[in-house]
């Protein structure tokens, strides 16, 4: 979402009266009920295109469409809420995490309500003579500067989704149709200004003022995706570290393992792009779970097929999320919201089946017989629950893509004090993804809750990262399938409603954690240590980072899959002695561990 805003400011007094009243007099906005359209240049991420922003100057409602080569999205807000057009094409309301605050926090600048005698219900607080904190009734904190002489705003800095930050800077000022507007915008994404999305305004057109319909979430557009006549399709899927796999073919191709994930897009790696000879087009900046960022392209492609289950044509990301170290095997692609949203989607983790459906043909009878049902908003992509962590009231993304069993926000474990609420956990290495590795300090829950849905003793990493997702304030926490393989889990995206039946008899490794107190990444002849807990049976034994594993208590390693050496990790015997050989700088070793509970049940 990119800032909608009109004009200027004041200084010369830190009185926030004074400093808006020199802003308004500086813009010299007419007043009257209108709607204006902006046309804007677009470069940025690698593309070149055009944005078009229409505003209700009165409301604030607006509608934001992004034209650039292949990617074509939209965002809006009817005054009431807010909603998205994807780059799949599909549209889902925004009632999830920050999004209808910052939809308000953008209708409050458009319409610039900061004029109004009441400034509509904000909190203001001065930051000096030419600053402003603002937080819009229903909104969140944005900060805005003027320029001291001109009084016309020069920037807004504000926190978004997943983390981010944005720091917007206007200039280049023209009165077009009595109105003061910025002829360029540019949007810095967390201080990095090497490569910021500049907007240059090509046009503006005011018209009679529109009703609040127009900027009303649009229905469904044509049906882009096919099933068989049954109204269904059903696919095996292989469970590797609590990642779902299964077969997709891209364009016709040969089938290639994708992961399954409801908190990810439509992905395809840079190697099935080369395979199929795409081009990728622009370049962006694209974060997971870890802290770091990888860059990301678009592509175009024909169709996804999945079982007798397909869609397209679409456009996709192009992104290296899942390096064959970190999953024992090399990934074509990810299976995200772009497909799995047009479906009914039956994740049964007992029978390691998904079954694609016909929205419509989902009924009632077997809605009843899917299990409770838990429901859900839409966090731009992510289906979002609320629930509890041991009474606690905490909104969970829910997150297949995830091996985890839940992953707590830094902001919710420092808000809550979860650190010291439970004393007995492991800082160790417990995830890696997009953004790199992830640590956390891991603990032992007594319940959580999704909905009227229980979950007793469940594993949770209370993160502590200052970027990433996991820093992000909209949510609380991010529930895996390493949870979530308790159940038959029901995605039902049209009625944003999840299902969850929970399983006779559940992997014996639910909700186990690692007895040796290490992780380890696939490497030639074996599996690389990459971390040690500090304490654990693994340091104990004294084993090191970079240490390579040849055979656990005789079993040679490299025989065995990455997903089956650490589910074995977990499975180890309590006290039973464990013969480790490995190699340390080329060097045979062996070590003899003692597998413990380092987080007792």
């Amino acid at each position: 979402m990119l800032p909608l805003l009109l004009a200027a400011a004041t200084c010369a007094t830190g009185d926030v009266s004074t400093l808006l009243q020199a802003h308004r007099a500086a813009v010299q906005a007419p007043a009257q009920q209108a709607t204006r359209v902006a046309r804007y240049s677009y470069s940025g991420e690698g593309l070149q295109g055009d944005l078009v922003s229409t505003v209700d100057e009165t409301s604030g409602a607006f509608i934001q469409e992004v034209n650039a080569g292949i990617v074509h999205t939209a965002e809006g807000f009817d005054g009431r809420r807010a909603w998205r057009r994807d780059l799949s094409g599909f549209v889902t309301p925004q009632d999830g995490g920050d999004k209808p605050a910052l939809a308000v926090n953008e209708a409050y600048r458009a319409a610039n309500r900061w004029w109004r005698a009441d400034r509509d219900g904000a909190r203001l607080e001065s930051l000096g003579c030419d600053g402003l904190r603002v937080t819009p009734r229903g909104g969140s904190a944005f900060d805005a500067w003027f320029d001291p002489a001109t009084h016309l705003l020069t920037r807004v800095r504000e926190a978004r989704s997943f983390g981010t930050v944005t720091e917007t800077h206007y200039s280049e000022y023209r009165r077009i149709s009595g109105r003061l507007v910025p002829g360029r915008m540019e949007v810095i994404t967390n201080d990095d200004a090497s490569a910021p999305l500049v907007l240059g305004l090509v046009s503006l057109e005011v018209k009679a003022r529109a009703s609040r319909t127009l900027f009303a979430m649009p229905r469904p557009g044509a049906r882009d995706w096919t099933l068989p006549a049954s109204g269904r399709t059903t696919v095996p899927f292989q469970l590797l570290n609590n990642h779902i796999i299964v077969p997709v073919r891209v364009n016709g191709g040969e089938p290639l393992p994708f992961l399954l994930d409801t908190g990810g897009h439509d992905i395809l790696t840079p190697a099935t792009v080369k395979a199929l000879g795409l081009k990728v087009a622009g370049a962006s900046a694209a974060s997971g779970g870890g802290e770091a960022t990888n860059t990301s392209g678009y592509v175009r492609i024909e169709s996804l097929q999945v079982g007798e289950a397909s869609m397209g044509p679409e456009s996709a990301l192009a992104l290296d999320f899942s390096p064959p170290d970190v999953e024992g095997l090399t990934l074509g692609g990810m299976l995200g919201a772009g497909f799995l949203e047009r479906f009914v989607v039956r994740i049964d983790y007992g029978a390691r089946t998904v079954t694609f459906i016909d929205p419509a043909r989902f009924s009632a009878k077997e809605r009843a017989s899917a299990g409770v049902g838990v429901p859900f908003t839409f966090y731009e992509h992510l289906p979002q629950v609320q629930g509890t962590l041991d009474g606690r009231p905490a909104r969970f993304d829910i997150d297949t893509g995830s091996r985890s069993d839940v992953n707590v926000t830094s902001p919710f474990v420092e808000r809550a004090a979860l650190r010291t609420a439970y004393p007995h956990g492991v800082t160790v290495t417990e995830g890696w993804g997009a953004g790199g590795p992830s640590r956390a300090y891991v603990v032992r829950l007594g319940e959580l809750t999704l909905g009227k849905v229980r979950v007793p003793k469940p594993l949770a990493s209370l993160s502590s990262a200052k970027r990433g997702a996991f820093s992000d304030a909209s949510y609380e926490g991010n529930v895996g399938s390493g949870l979530l393989k308790r159940f038959v889990a029901t995605f039902d995206y049209a009625r944003q409603v999840l299902y969850l039946a929970p399983l006779a008899r559940p992997d014996a490794d639910a909700s186990r954690f690692d007895r040796a107190g290490i992780w380890v990444n696939q490497a030639d002849g074996g599996v690389q240590v990459m971390d040690v807990a500090p304490g654990s049976p693994a340091e104990e034994a004294g084993l090191k980072v970079g240490d390579l594993i040849t055979q656990l208590d005789g079993q040679p390693v490299a025989a065995q899959s990455l997903s089956d050496v650490r589910r074995s990790l977990k499975l180890l015997p309590v006290g039973v002695a464990v013969r480790i050989d490995f190699t340390r700088a080329g060097v045979p070793k062996t070590a003899r561990l003692v597998p413990r509970d380092l987080i007792p049940d």
